[in-house]
């Protein structure tokens, strides 16, 4: 139990069902739909749709979507794949012929079909109670009548405006006189409200095939970009089956690739071989083993990771006790591996995340991103629709394994997590924050797992991260451990931005209770009922 003479917050608890999101007003939404007798999917999505006008720089109706969901009454656990796919035109001749050594990161180019809309109709057909058309009702007030844009938000807003700035678009329905917009101003999207009206009553023919489909293709051939209305027409989310690994006990399930939850999956195997529970938390001892871990896991990633339907991808091997026993191997207690490290099995973003339990303990672990901050930096038009940039997920190598080609996913960085006992779940967790998203799991569940940490405890903690060759440290984390860092010859910086942010919910069967964290690092909260 924490130290209530110190800054922090409790776990949050209740009995019948748990909304856990980055801004009240979309925990307040979803939880209005559990009490009012709708179950968890149906919660996720109004929770999801009030985060896209809310959090407008981290998600939006133009993004993606992975969800995992835990139908109680079959006992079982279904992986849906909301992830945008490259229009018919995307070819790396088309951009050799623009000029272009790779992708662009921002601008029209960047933007692939969007899978949000269609995976949110799929998974509510499936499982939902509630019609479409109700649930978007909290997201279209929103977006009309306006709402107040919170700190955390509001920074984010602020840091990101040079994305907004070269588009007339972007600027009239994002920025206030060329800046974002303050704290606790009032921010109105009508352009927005009424795409998300079509939506409710259409559905998401509406957005593939109707008047919207219409508007964001006419504006990118206005603008020399690459969408067709048969890209929209043709897309297609996926039911996918989660893959897992086993961590002390406990089962941990991902989306399978085209996502990087495998990264996270390695990585445990990797850590499992050791005691991280005996090494003092946050010691040199206890980063230097995580970095190392993490960067193999990565290597991988890097490597492997891309859709499946264009490739033989190595999940087996890549999961398999026997490979994290041998990546175990190559790690230096004593010395930082160099970077970039090398695939053994050869020898920035922003993200919205939530989960829900239900009075039935269906439970939904639930992610949707633009990618980068406002994803493309692109508004199609009148719709008020941001579109992702998940092109830049591509390479341009023809000989790589997540190299762009007509109707393919890129490599996809947003993961939720689900984890089991015996059999019945037991966690529905996540991490916002781009690449950082598997590093988070990973440090999440050892936090709760090996060190006892409570939910809230676990997500408070100081945050570390290597990327790109240098290890950034959250300020908390002590400077002897920095300076310990750099003797075994890690690169070590001071992160200026938070990292991340997570929401989770225990079910704890035994008690019949729920509890829940919700991210400090973010504007949101956990309520329950």
């Amino acid at each position: 139990m924490r130290d209530n003479q110190y800054p922090g917050r409790s776990v949050v608890m209740s009995t019948r069902g748990m909304v856990a999101t980055s801004q009240p007003m979309a925990t307040q939404a979803g939880l209005a739909v559990l009490q009012d007798g709708g179950n968890a999917m149906d919660a996720a999505i109004a929770a999801s749709a009030v985060l896209c006008v809310t959090e407008p720089q981290a998600t939006g109706i133009g993004g993606d979507c992975f969800l995992l969901y835990h139908d109680a009454r079959s006992g079982k656990l279904y992986g849906l794949n909301g992830s945008g796919r490259a229009t018919a035109r995307a070819t790396p001749e088309e951009f050799e012929r623009r000029g272009l050594m790779q992708v662009p990161e921002l601008g029209i180019l960047s933007a692939i079909v969007p899978g949000a809309v269609h995976a949110w109709q799929t998974a509510l057909d499936r499982f939902g109670t509630r019609r479409l058309e109700e649930l978007l009702q909290p997201a279209i007030a929103f977006a009309e009548d306006g709402y107040a844009v919170t700190p955390v938000v509001s920074k984010a807003w602020s840091n990101n405006v040079a994305a907004l700035m070269p588009h007339a678009e972007s600027r009239r329905d994002f920025l206030v006189q060329g800046q974002a917009p303050a704290v606790g101003t009032i921010h109105r999207q009508p352009r927005l409200a009424q795409s998300l009206r079509h939506i409710a009553r259409e559905g998401r023919d509406a957005f593939y095939s109707g008047v919207l489909a219409e508007e964001i293709v006419a504006f990118s051939h206005a603008h020399d970009g690459l969408l067709e209305l048969e890209d929209f027409a043709n897309y297609r989310s996926e039911w996918v089956e989660p893959i897992f690994t086993d961590y002390r006990g406990r089962r941990v399930y991902e989306i399978p690739p085209n996502g990087q939850g495998i990264t996270a999956l390695m990585a445990l195997n990797i850590l499992e071989r050791v005691d991280v529970g005996g090494l003092p938390h946050l010691s040199a001892d206890h980063l230097h083993l995580f970095i190392e871990a993490f960067k193999l896991a990565v290597a991988e990633r890097d490597e492997y990771v891309a859709d499946p339907a264009f490739h033989r991808l190595p999940v087996a091997e890549m999961l398999s006790k026997e490979f994290a026993a041998a990546q175990y191997a190559r790690i230096d207690p004593q010395r930082a591996a160099r970077y970039p490290v090398v695939s053994g099995l050869r020898s920035q973003r922003d993200t919205v995340y939530l989960s829900v339990v239900d009075r039935d303990r269906n439970a939904v672990s639930f992610i949707n991103s633009l990618y980068y901050p406002f994803g493309s930096g692109v508004v199609a038009g009148d719709t008020g629709i941001l579109l992702q940039n998940r092109g830049a997920g591509f390479v341009l190598d023809p000989g790589h394994y997540n190299c762009i080609a007509p109707g393919k996913r890129p490599l996809h960085t947003i993961i939720p997590g689900m984890v089991y006992h015996d059999g019945e779940p037991q966690l529905s967790f996540g991490v916002m924050g781009g690449d950082y998203q598997a590093m988070g799991h990973v440090y999440l569940l050892s936090n709760w797992i090996d060190f006892g940490m409570d939910l809230q405890e676990a997500i408070d903690a100081p945050r570390f991260w290597p990327s790109a060759g240098v290890v950034a440290l959250e300020r908390p984390i002590p400077e002897a451990v920095f300076k310990a860092l750099q003797q075994r010859g890690h690169v070590v910086g001071r992160s200026e931005l938070s990292m991340g942010g997570a929401q989770a919910i225990y079910i704890d069967a035994q008690n019949g209770v729920l509890q829940a964290g919700s991210d400090p690092r973010k504007d949101g909260c956990a309520l329950g009922y």
